[in-house]
């Protein structure tokens, strides 16, 4: 019997929801500075991610294939990139290391250089100055250019 490519996605994505619920059940802190606490966000997350890829397991799509070899290739890529971005954030910094991902993400997805770059640049810059003006969330510079700056 062929298990239907949605199928293993849905239960691949329900162990995932059992992780992020029992890594947040382990957050503690010492004080509290709102009523439910910090757990109650990605629970709520982990029981929505459960409820939708239950869905996923009982009724797939009609399309439950696996992609061909072409975009299973660049599905990973796409992996590689966001995991890169993950750890060298802090390393980089958001402008160095958004810049690199999206150009890479653009490029990957057709965009010439010119335009690739253009994004990069636009996205991370306007990026940055929304979360540190707009929402006032520091984000890191990078350690590897703390003594440029």
């Amino acid at each position: 019997m062929k298990i239907a490519a949605d199928r293993m996605l849905g239960i691949a994505l329900i162990g995932l929801a059992a992780f992020i619920a029992v890594q947040a059940m382990q957050l503690k802190t010492t004080f509290s500075y709102e009523p439910v606490g910090p757990k109650a966000f990605p629970i709520v997350l982990a029981i929505v991610l459960a409820l939708l890829s239950l869905v996923m397991v009982f009724r797939p799509g009609p399309n439950g294939e696996w992609p061909r070899k072409a975009l299973a290739l660049r599905l990973l890529l796409v992996l590689a990139l966001l995991l890169a971005y993950a750890v060298l954030f802090t390393q980089l910094g958001f402008i160095v290391s958004s810049l690199l991902t999206v150009t890479a993400l653009a490029r990957l997805f057709g965009a010439s250089w010119v335009k690739a770059l253009m994004t990069g640049a636009l996205m991370s810059v306007v990026g940055y100055f929304l979360f540190t003006t707009a929402l006032g969330i520091s984000l890191p510079s990078g350690y590897w250019f703390a003594s440029f700056l």
